[in-house]
Formats: structure tokens, C-alpha cells, sequence
């Protein structure tokens, strides 16, 4: 009985979170301007999408959330991997202290941050625009490529460093040729994360992006739905990121399956 109450309340949970997203991937492909009224199939949502038939400060924050979402998340790898390999390399209370703050980010609400980055904005005297956001996402970007860098690192033989700089390598030609090569898998999973993350992301953005007209998809859509209603492209859009994720998800599980079966044999 407990075992038959445990997944039903799994199914329930996965029913929850996957519901509306299927209901909004059904709805997608009906030209209906409103949510739950089916007017038959079409495809002319993904149409308009890719056509240019929806207004252009749409296609801007499609833009703009992509532009900031590759460079926050190629920067947040590049910081995250060094300071991934700096905590790996201390020792004692230093590591522990790094170690918890580098976790403060994470469990951070994301208001809190948003606002404490737009009070350092100001206190700098920093115009807030694309330069803020960007800044704002490997903020919190950056953590989570550390957590995803360390267990590559714990894993890595660490002689292998030493032995290629007792053979005549410089340490950034044994960073290049020995290290990048081990964490490579935990670096793309955290790009792939702060990719993620910084697409997803509202509050912080709200609280910088400034009043320069600059807006991501979730501030458009906040936006939109406050004027009373969603722009139906959307749901296309919606559906098009969801499936999107969902196979980077699946290639990274693969990738680490495989990975797992090397090094078990």
C-alpha cells in the first residue's frame, strides 16, 4: 500500500508540472488567440514565429534574451572553471569557506539578488542596460558552473598535472592539454545550465535592465500578459524552448551514461 501511495503521489507530481506545458504545446498549434479554445489544427503560429508575422519588440526580446544568454553563459563557463580548479587546489578552512560562499548565490532568493545588484548599480553609478543584465547573469550563472566543474576535477588523476610539468610543459599548456580535457564534460553541462538559466530568468533582469527599453522574453511576456492577454506566437515559442531543453537534457544524460560505462570497464 505504501509502495502503490508513493507513486501515485509521484505521478500526481509529475502530472502538475507537465500539464500546462502540454496543454500550451496542444494549443500551438490552433490559431486561437485565446488559451483552451481549439479552432482546429494549424501551423501558422510557428509560421508567424519564423515568417516575421508577429510584432517586432518581440522578435527584439528573442534577440536580446539569446544575445545574453550566450555571453553570460560562455563567461560564467570561463570564471566558473578556473574557480572551480582554485577551490579544488585549497586545502582546509579556506576551501570550506570559498566552498560555502560560492553556495550563497544559489540559495539566494532571486529578489534579493536583483536587488542588491541594482542598489550596486546605482551606488556605482553604472547605466543599467545590456552591460547590468549580462553582469547580473554570470553572477548567478557562475555558481552552478562551479558545482558542475568540481566532480570532473575530484575524478581526474591528479598526477597526471604534475607528470606534464615535470615533462616540460608550461602550467597553462598542461591547463590546455590535461585539465580542459577532463572537465570538458562538467564544463559544457554548465553552460548548457547557465544557457538555461539565464533564459529563464525574470526578477533579476526586472531589477536591472534599466529604463532603456531593453527587454528579455520574460520581462515581454510579464509585460504582455499585464495588458491582458498573451500574444499566441508564444505558445509556439514556449514549445519550440521546452523540446529544445528537453534535448539537451537527453544528449547530456547520454553523454554521461557513456561516459560511466568507460570508466566502469
Amino acid at each position: 500500500m505504501k509502495k502503490l501511495l508513493a507513486q501515485a503521489y509521484l505521478w500526481l507530481l509529475l502530472i502538475l508540472l507537465y500539464a500546462p506545458i502540454i496543454i500550451i504545446a496542444i494549443f500551438s498549434f490552433t490559431e486561437s488567440k485565446v488559451l483552451g479554445n481549439w479552432t482546429g489544427f494549424s501551423t501558422r503560429l510557428y509560421q508567424n514565429l519564423f515568417s516575421g508575422g508577429v510584432n517586432n519588440s518581440l522578435i527584439s526580446a528573442i534577440e536580446n534574451t539569446i544575445f545574453i544568454a550566450i555571453v553570460a553563459a560562455t563567461l560564467s563557463t570561463m570564471l566558473g572553471s578556473v574557480a572551480a580548479i582554485g577551490i579544488h587546489n585549497m586545502h582546509g578552512k579556506n576551501k570550506k569557506v570559498i566552498s560555502f560562499l560560492n553556495d550563497i548565490p544559489m540559495l539566494n532568493p532571486d529578489i534579493i539578488t536583483g536587488i542588491s545588484l541594482f542598489i550596486l548599480f546605482v551606488a556605482l553609478g553604472i547605466s543599467q542596460g545590456y552591460i547590468t543584465v549580462i553582469l547580473a547573469h554570470i553572477t548567478f550563472c557562475t555558481p552552478y558552473v562551479v558545482l558542475s566543474v568540481l566532480p570532473r576535477l575530484k575524478q581526474m588523476n591528479p598526477n597526471e598535472y604534475e607528470a606534464a610539468l615535470d615533462l616540460g610543459a608550461t602550467p597553462f599548456q598542461a591547463l590546455r592539454k590535461v585539465i580542459m580535457p577532463e572537465i570538458k564534460g562538467g564544463m559544457i553541462s554548465g553552460w548548457i545550465l547557465s544557457f538555461t538559466l539565464s533564459i529563464d530568468d525574470f526578477a533579476v533582469t526586472l531589477f536591472t535592465k534599466g529604463n532603456e527599453g531593453l527587454e528579455t522574453l520574460s520581462t515581454y511576456i510579464y509585460a504582455d500578459a499585464r495588458k491582458g492577454g498573451l500574444t499566441p506566437e508564444l505558445r509556439a515559442l514556449m514549445t519550440i524552448i521546452f523540446v529544445t531543453v528537453l534535448v539537451l537534457l537527453i544528449i547530456i544524460n547520454v553523454r554521461t551514461a557513456k561516459a560511466q560505462k568507460k570508466q566502469a570497464k
